[in-house]
């Protein structure tokens, strides 16, 4: 189960922020979700489809700690709504995308949702996981647009209408610590450290941690830090007193990047492995760059930008041709993910007749075997479990395409997959 203190931040931070959808002039009405209801051709549509086009929301970060990720993602899906057009889009309708830039922001956040909510069928991204909580309870309530975050909480499971993708961040922190004891040597009795993220995101990935600790014996030891704390030198240094013999962090790619760094700067010769936000493949050509692609891993929902697969050389193909001055990295996987989960989802509900947002959400529902080519098979009819309990292990390497090289292959660890995520 969460902590107290664990469960009271969560709640307070998703409360505050909900709090800022009445000051920004929400005004819906309960179960308005498929309101304007009509028949275009023999399929019920609603909110968000008029002229034949289906308007989508992004909502992204790009000039704030998640820059670099959001950019990526937002980049990946643009290129993929725009070869679905190309073919024809979906039930007759073209696709169009509105993008708002929150920087990572509470405010700025849950303003642009209040904006576009009225405006489109649903989200294909809503990027991190306190401001996807913040408007959870109205779009379960009323709102009822499809959500698919690029955040990994657990306690964004339950909704019908918000689906995380993947192995959410305690199972892969779980999967993670399980690639260490197998392939780093950690055995019970040893401290393992995690250095994570108030918030959501964080709470979430230490849960995995504090699992793992009482399933396999070790003792943990905990760093918590806010996404504004750059510098990991006192943390390095707590960690390194207490004799950890291995660190995971769930943070964003700055925290890691000094963490590494600093760890190797002062002799602290230990793995460390983060979750999948807690890297970027330009950190490889800062200070840092070699000590992260000897001690750094990450665990990911899915293989690699650069994985040998037809879908993902396709995939780098297209998208040097439609941004040749941009890098690659995993935040385009995410993009391109979840971009095909939500045209999936428009596909079935178009061959059900009903397009509205509950259809979509509906249909969404009844794909149990989604896979885009990446590795791991994605089962969308629970929204009580994540879609998938796998988790792949990557080793940064600047000599291959995006950064990042697999050391093992998708894999649920036995701890994965008897755990039960704890009640949000």
């Amino acid at each position: 189960m969460r902590t107290t203190s664990a469960a009271g931040t969560a709640r307070a931070a998703a409360g505050a922020l909900a709090a800022l959808l009445v000051l920004s002039g929400c005004s819906a009405k309960a179960g308005d979700g498929g309101a304007g209801e009509r028949a275009t051709g023999g399929v019920r549509t609603g909110k968000g489809i008029s002229g034949g086009t289906i308007e989508l929301g992004l909502l992204t970060d790009m000039t704030g700690v998640y820059a670099t990720l959001g950019k990526s993602v937002t980049q990946s899906q643009q290129l993929y709504f725009e070869q679905l057009n190309a073919d024809g889009g979906v039930c007759g309708h073209k696709i169009s995308l509105t993008v708002r830039d929150h920087g990572y922001d509470p405010q700025r956040a849950v303003a642009a949702y209040t904006e576009l909510e009225p405006e489109v069928l649903g989200f294909p991204q809503f990027l991190g996981s306190p401001f996807v909580a913040a408007v959870e309870q109205r779009v379960e309530d009323r709102d009822k647009a499809l959500v698919l975050p690029q955040a990994w909480a657990h306690s964004l499971l339950g909704s019908p209408y918000i689906r995380v993708i993947g192995s959410t961040y305690d199972v892969e922190t779980i999967n993670a610590i399980d690639f260490l004891m197998k392939e780093e040597g950690i055995a019970a009795g040893d401290k393992v450290g995690h250095v994570y993220f108030e918030g959501d995101y964080g709470e979430s990935a230490v849960e995995g941690s504090r699992h793992m600790a009482r399933e396999a014996g070790l003792t943990l030891v905990e760093q918590k830090i806010k996404p504004t704390d750059n510098d990991m030198t006192a943390q390095v240094a707590a960690l390194k007193k207490a004799g950890v013999k291995a660190v995971v962090i769930s943070a964003g790619p700055r925290q890691a990047a000094s963490l590494v760094g600093v760890a190797a700067a002062g002799g602290f010769d230990v793995p460390v492995i983060g979750n999948n936000s807690a890297f970027s493949p330009q950190l490889l050509a800062t200070q840092a760059g070699p000590a992260l692609m000897r001690n750094y891993y990450v665990a990911s929902p899915s293989l690699p930008i650069g994985a040998d697969t037809d879908r993902a050389k396709q995939l780098v193909a297209d998208y040097k041709a439609a941004y040749p001055e941009d890098s690659l990295d995993n935040g385009v996987v995410a993009g391109w993910t979840a971009a095909g989960v939500f045209t999936e989802a428009l596909k079935e509900a178009c061959a059900a007749k009903d397009l509205t947002r509950e259809g979509v959400g509906e249909a969404l529902l009844s794909l149990d075997a989604f896979d885009n080519g990446f590795g791991v098979r994605q089962d969308f009819s629970d929204p009580e479990v994540p879609t998938s309990r796998e988790s792949v292990v990557l080793k940064p390497d600047k000599a291959v395409t995006g950064g990042m090289r697999v050391v093992r292959e998708p894999t649920a660890s036995e701890a994965a997959r008897a755990y039960t995520p704890p009640e949000a």
